[in-house]
């Protein structure tokens, strides 16, 4: 008997050890290639520091590949047999977003989606081969290639091709299995189907869905905008038993050029065996540096005549001249009237139509209207042209210098910015007095909301988890984007929650950014009473510290369910005072959010209101920066009001009491105080008032 539980228990261990070292090859996901360890071949390279994969850039009769690092076990064994003969490929899915930058001619070749047994190919050629054939061994049943192409010239295999702009599904060469078009069907009628310029239409989303059991391939293309088509562009049955006849096999893509040019890009990817392929954040993916968009490139000028180029010369000059006399008079008449576009604007992300925008609204409608403030309203909407659901933010036009200054820095900003704490900024919209703002809807609302008006109550596994993405969030905008960016209006009413209820920092109208290693100049004081730094006050230069102290104010604030200022009849409590008041009476949990009970973590609790406290310290060089807030939520350090206290769980309060002493951080409590004596008449009994 215990001869059988040993083997029984090997057997179960070693089950175990085999799908843990099988699963990191047969499903991943990348928002970016900074950290892939892809293999990249030729002219294949991960641009720095967007993290976008760059497969070609526009030389002539380039080639590019990468590959998985890894391969993918492609074969499943039917019925749990060890007769190779029930071995058959397996069920596999993709998606990837993809760009392809071309001149105003057209450029070319294209790129393909391969499986290979090999991370490369023999002897490529460029051109309408896309880099992972040659004239020898193209079509050649040897090669046990799988691949799927994305071309935008056509001319080999003409009549195979569907057109110039087509995708298509290919066994060991060129020659296609299923061609058709680039283009999806509308989900609401079939019958109707809408162009996609795989070289104009900016990012192209692609899904490739293999089921192992039917051998049925799904084929599916969209633009970034909109979301998977239902009705997938080729749909069709292709036996693979005789082309991926390898257990493990690369997956990865090539490219090429000719001597037309395009850059080719991969964005995002990701793949599953045995499921759907992971979503990717589309918020988080590559932009790509300027020059990707553009018409330069390694393009020669066309071989013309003399006579044919005088012509030309002449042409253009007369048109030129007529162009410009119509242009005053369509100036004085109807362009005077417009505002005329600004830097900011025209690199910015998406400019919406106003009239799409009145229509997704209903008109800004009063029952469209989820939110106001000094900055103007919000309201919900469903945009005509995609059906999704986004949240508008009208700036309010009473001061039109202020509006326009909130609104451009909200648009430079937030457009730039992709992380998953920050909101996301779809658009925007500029029409005669209007300003608009278009982000992702976000369905809970603000942290404000649902810590005092829903009449429920968060969690505190809620609340951590909400103060931790915060902190995340910050610490990119401080430190790991491109340019400092300082918020100055961090307050629970700027905190939106998802679905999900993960937290979204957003309204950027206030935020200043500048370089990496430079001071911030700006002198007058802006942001929200009780989330002021006192040296904010003073000076009226903001800084990260000034966000650190309103991100401790914001701390106390969830974990006590307390505005940062509370105006009772005779007084104005502090949170902060309230908070140290109740420390130093030997009572800090008398602070903690009543409706929570004792339904908390009891040591994340002394956390959170000692990080509290430690980040709104009147001096600024007390306070931590936003990596050491992380650090500190994440248990990476030791906060050091704790540190050296025991571990065991056993922390005596008045051992915590003293520890803030030592720390300065009551006499900063009274600093602070000191700061708001204009609207504050707080006394010693805070303690006792504040329940």
């Amino acid at each position: 008997m215990a001869t059988i539980l040993l083997i029984l228990a090997l057997s179960f261990f070693t089950n175990l050890l085999f799908l843990s070292q099988s699963q990191p090859y047969s499903n991943f996901s990348y928002n970016d290639f900074t950290a892939s360890n892809l293999i990249l071949n030729h002219e294949a390279a991960v641009l720095q520091p967007s993290g976008a994969l760059q497969l070609t850039n526009r030389t002539r009769n380039a080639i590019g590949h990468a590959f998985h690092p890894t391969p993918i076990p492609i074969f499943a064994n039917n019925n749990n047999s060890n007769n190779s003969s029930n071995l058959f490929i397996s069920s596999f899915s993709t998606y990837f977003v993809f760009q392809i930058s071309s001149p105003p001619n057209g450029g070319g070749y294209g790129f393909a989606f391969v499986l290979s047994p090999r991370p490369g190919f023999h002897n490529p050629s460029p051109g309408h081969l896309l880099g992972a054939f040659n004239r020898s061994n193209d079509g050649d049943p040897s090669n046990h290639i799988f691949l799927v192409e994305f071309d935008t010239v056509q001319g080999h295999n003409e009549a195979s091709d569907a057109d110039a702009n087509h995708v298509a599904i290919n066994l060991n060469g060129m020659t296609p299995t299923a061609s058709h078009s680039a283009l999806r069907y509308l989900d609401r009628d079939p019958a109707l189907t809408e162009e996609i310029d795989m070289e104009r239409d900016g990012p192209i989303q692609a899904w490739i869905e293999y089921d192992g059991p039917t051998g049925l391939i799904n084929l599916t293309i969209s633009p970034l905008n909109i979301t998977k088509p239902i009705h997938p562009l080729i749909s069709r049955p292709i036996d693979l038993s005789t082309v991926l006849v390898h257990q493990g096999m690369y997956v990865g893509f090539s490219a090429a050029t000719g001597e037309q040019t395009s850059a080719h890009y991969i964005l995002g990817w990701s793949f599953r065996l045995n499921g759907p392929a992971d979503h990717l954040n589309l918020t988080r993916l590559p932009i790509l540096p300027p020059d990707a968009n553009d018409n330069g490139g390694d393009f020669s000028p066309s071989r013309t005549n003399l006579p044919t180029a005088l012509i030309a010369t002449l042409s253009v000059v007369l048109f030129i001249l007529l162009a410009a006399l119509a242009g005053t008079v369509f100036y004085r008449k109807v362009v005077a009237s417009y505002e005329i576009l600004e830097d900011w604007e025209l690199e910015s992300p998406h400019r919406f139509q106003h009239a799409d925008l009145h229509r997704a609204t209903g008109g800004f409608k009063e029952s469209a209207k989820i939110g106001s403030g000094g900055f103007g309203c919000v309201y919900k909407g469903v945009l005509p042209s995609t059906g999704c659901q986004v949240a508008v933010k009208r700036i309010k036009s009473n001061n039109r210098i202020q509006g326009m200054r909130e609104f451009a820095a909200e648009i430079e900003s937030l457009g730039r910015l992709r992380h998953k704490n920050l909101i996301n900024l779809q658009g925007w919209c500029k029409y005669k007095d209007d300003l608009l703002l278009v982000y992702d809807y976000i369905p809970n609302g603000s942290l404000e909301s649902l810590l005092y008006k829903t009449g429920k109550t968060l969690t505190w596994e809620q609340r951590f988890n909400i103060v931790e993405g915060v902190a995340s969030g910050l610490l990119y905008l401080h430190e790991e984007w491109e340019k400092v960016v300082i918020h100055r209006d961090v307050k629970s009413s700027n905190v939106l929650i998802d679905r999900d209820m993960n937290p979204k920092l957003g309204d950027f109208g206030l935020a200043r950014l500048y370089d990496h290693g430079k001071t911030e100049h700006t002198t007058n004081v802006v942001g929200t009473i009780g989330y002021i730094a006192p040296e904010l006050a003073r000076t009226g230069k903001a800084s990260k510290g000034t966000d650190v102290f309103a991100y401790g104010i914001l701390l106390l604030e969830v974990a006590c369910g307390r505005g940062p200022v509370v105006y009772e009849v005779d007084r104005n409590v502090i949170l902060v005072d309230w908070v140290a008041e109740c420390l130093l009476k030997g009572d800090p949990f008398r602070s903690v959010d009543f409706r929570l009970g004792s339904d908390y973590n009891v040591e994340e609790m002394e956390l959170v209101l000692g990080l509290g406290l430690l980040c709104s310290h009147a001096r600024p060089e007390k306070r931590p920066t936003m990596r050491q807030v992380v650090k500190y939520l994440n248990r990476d350090e030791v906060l050091p009001v704790f540190d050296k206290l025991s571990s065991t769980g056993s922390r005596r309060v008045d051992e915590i009491t003293s520890r803030f002493l030592a720390l300065g951080l009551t006499d900063s409590v009274a600093t602070t105080t000191g700061s708001f004596r204009s609207f504050s008449m707080s006394n010693t009994t805070l303690c006792d008032s504040g329940r």
